[in-house]
């Protein structure tokens, strides 16, 4: 949310001084090396602004909802926020493109596959008034459960968390019943026993101490998600022109830092695991197979039922 206070002497002043300040919302919590490194982004706003922009980091969901902050930001509640991109693949595929299921598994194939996707994007979050400002990548999903998986066999009928439709999918096509659980729900739907087993990042398995609740991690690397920073576009045009420059430097300079920081954190977790406990294992030939063939099957639907925008992205990403 937006908030102004301009004293009664500014307001009268020949050159008043106009302050912005912006609430942020974040999905991931302060640990995490997401919202750390939107903490740098902010402070570099305010630095290069001389205090003339400020932006708070509202970290965890403490200010929305993951689900809702997208359309926080639209409706102009808050003038900026991040979240986890392909949660928007029920609007358009284009969104979900990089949670496909062994088309990008690498920081290389990562960063191809966003240069293919970027301009569908800018033009689906354009229509709903918001501008990407930069994107940053997870480590390569891993495979978390309670025992080894030799094969894809060895899913069938485990409880498995999902965060995106890709996800509920692809644990459907394992024959594992998918349920949808947030980050920060993590620990308690292990206890609990709502769920059995999840794909994620490293970073997420480390920070929600997975070595509480279950006792293997396979780096199957089965795609490379990333969080999006969207600002609303009428907010930010309505900025002076230097606080724009200031803010698309500072979002440039985040989105480059942020990959440094996501390849650290890959090697910096699979430790973090192991030392807690943690069997880390690589997955089986045979595991890689049946789970190459979910993907097969999995972006054959996609094809199916993808816009023309989305299908031209993956063109340009296959060239």
């Amino acid at each position: 949310m937006l908030r102004f206070a301009i004293p009664l002497a500014a307001m009268m002043a020949a050159t008043p001084v106009l302050a912005e300040s912006w609430d942020m919302p974040t999905p991931y919590g302060d640990s995490t090396f997401h919202t750390q490194n939107i903490r740098e982004f902010a402070d570099e706003v305010k630095a290069a602004t001389d205090g003339g922009l400020e932006i708070t980091v509202h970290s965890a969901g403490s200010l929305f909802p993951h689900g809702e902050i997208k359309n926080a930001v639209r409706s102009r509640q808050v003038p900026i926020g991040e979240f986890f991109l392909s949660t928007l693949a029920n609007e358009d595929l284009a969104f979900g493109m990089d949670s496909q299921p062994f088309l990008a598994t690498s920081y290389d194939d990562a960063a191809k596959l966003w240069d293919a996707q970027k301009p569908a994007i800018e033009k689906l979050l354009a229509e709903q008034s918001l501008m990407p400002l930069f994107s940053v990548p997870w480590p390569a999903q891993g495979l978390y459960t309670k025992k080894e998986i030799k094969t894809v066999d060895d899913l069938n009928g485990l409880r498995f968390r999902a965060y995106n439709a890709a996800l509920e999918e692809f644990a459907t096509l394992a024959g594992a019943a998918p349920v949808q659980v947030e980050a920060p729900d993590i620990p308690q739907a292990f206890s609990t026993g709502q769920v059995e087993a999840m794909i994620t990042s490293p970073s997420t398995g480390a920070n929600s101490k997975a070595w509480d609740f279950l006792s293997h991690y396979t780096p199957i690397n089965a795609w490379v998600p990333k969080n999006i920073v969207v600002v609303n576009k009428r907010v930010f045009d309505g900025l002076d022109p230097a606080v724009q420059e200031a803010v698309l430097a500072a979002a440039e300079a985040a989105q480059a830092r942020g990959i440094e920081m996501s390849k650290a954190e890959t090697e910096a977790k699979v430790k973090e695991l192991a030392d807690n406990g943690i069997t880390v294992y690589e997955p089986s030939p045979e595991l890689v197979e049946g789970l190459q063939g979910i993907g097969a099957t999995m972006l054959e639907n996609w094809q199916s039922k993808a816009s023309d925008d989305a299908k031209g992205a993956l063109a340009a990403y296959q060239q």
